[in-house]
């Protein structure tokens, strides 16, 4: 019975062996010069092709951000925009880094102010953005004009985007929730090209796009049945002022998480990034204090060394990783696999892409070993291939 045992153990493990042969056969043959880490729940490699090699992540980078981000503000976390008026009914907002103050959340905001503070006009806005620093810069931000390189600020719209529809001198919204205001036709007729597109506010002055928040907010009022009578301006909210009305994010951060996640959105990492650090070491917001914090928090985990970080987004090439390291954060991020992207297979992952630069990562569904952690960088082939070395793992491990 004993050599039966036995042998029918090494039947399996023999069989086994060249399933996992073929997946390394398969990856060599079609990405020879790859980094391929596979491991499975126990920490055991499956797959180790230039596992030691450094690797700029991308946007895999989001990963690491959202794993800080709920460990240290927490799934439930809500970014707030404050609200307050003086006795001449002068409007002061006060941004918080809202990384997902959209249209529809100013459709909130307007009935909700005009309810606190009564239907009488506004005599005057006052936009306080003093939450970010004028100086703030994030390595890997360019002055490109496209919506991936918009400007993190304290008080920003839809992104610190404008979405419109140009037809030479005419300027309209190309999204139904969102009204046309005078600085999004000026900005779009200065900077885009005729017919639908998305751009970022202009970074010469990061003023812009706080006036563009107010503006667009001011429409918002007018539409709730309110109005804003007089100047639209950037200032500080005066000391001893209480707020009127705090509007929380209707979204907790676990549902903007996966939508960053999703979407891969560089401007709303940097912002949840950004507030990491605030919320520990207190605003104003810093990419210093973001660093600490993050660098800590790694090093409590023994990643000090194997995940560098420049930002949050992956925009930056100075953010470097071992696949080691990520697979171990990874292994922390287990329990919050569901804000990933999935295959048909019901793998998740989160994909990253630079010139020269083709990142895979996340948790590959396996049928000998269940869910697998996996990280894939490439250097060469098309982005589909990370896609094929992935579906290999899915089918051979």
């Amino acid at each position: 019975m004993c050599h039966r045992l036995i042998a029918f153990v090494c039947a399996v493990l023999l069989a086994a062996f060249p399933v996992r042969a073929d997946v390394k056969d398969t990856i060599a043959k079609q990405a020879s010069s790859g980094l391929v880490l596979v491991l499975d729940k126990d920490g055991n490699e499956l797959v180790a092709q230039n596992a030691d090699e450094p690797f700029v992540p991308a946007s895999v980078t989001k990963v690491v951000t959202a794993w800080l981000a709920l460990e240290v503000l927490g799934a439930d976390y809500r970014f707030e925009t404050r609200f307050y008026m003086d006795d001449d009914r002068v409007l002061y907002v006060r941004g918080g880094g809202d990384p997902f103050l959209v249209s529809e959340e100013l459709a909130l905001i307007a009935p909700a102010l005009l309810a606190a503070t009564g239907p009488e006009p506004f005599s005057a806005m006052v936009l306080d953005g003093s939450y970010y620093p004028a100086d703030l810069v994030i390595p890997g931000i360019e002055n490109t004009g496209e919506s991936y390189d918009a400007l993190n600020s304290a008080l920003a719209v839809n992104f610190n985007t404008i979405n419109a529809i140009r037809d030479g001198k005419t300027v309209r919204s190309a999204e139904e929730q969102t009204p046309i205001t005078p600085l999004a036709i000026s900005q779009f007729l200065a900077r885009a090209p005729n017919g639908r597109g998305r751009i970022s506010l202009a970074q010469e002055n990061p003023e812009i796009s706080v006036r563009y928040a107010g503006e667009l907010l001011a429409a918002f009022i007018e539409n709730a049945g309110g109005a804003v009578d007089g100047d639209i301006s950037i200032g500080t909210v005066p000391a001893g002022l209480e707020p009127i009305h705090v509007h929380r994010q209707s979204r907790p951060l676990s549902e903007i998480l996966k939508l960053m996640l999703i979407g891969s959105n560089n401007y709303i990492a940097n912002q949840i990034f950004l507030e990491i650090g605030a919320d520990l070491l207190g605003g104003p917001v810093s990419l210093d204090k973001s660093l600490r914090v993050a660098n800590q928090i790694l090093a409590r985990h023994g990643l000090a060394n194997s995940i560098h970080l420049e930002e949050g987004s992956g925009i930056s090439r100075g953010n470097h990783f071992t696949a080691r390291g990520l697979a171990k954060l990874l292994d922390l991020f287990a329990p919050h696999a569901r804000l990933m992207r999935s295959t048909k297979a019901g793998s998740r992952y989160k994909t990253g892409t630079f010139s020269g630069v083709r990142t895979l990562a996340g948790f590959a569904k396996t049928s000998s070993h269940g869910d697998v952690r996996f990280v894939i960088s490439l250097n060469s082939g098309p982005g589909k291939l990370r896609f094929r070395i992935l579906q290999a793992i899915e089918q051979g491990l």
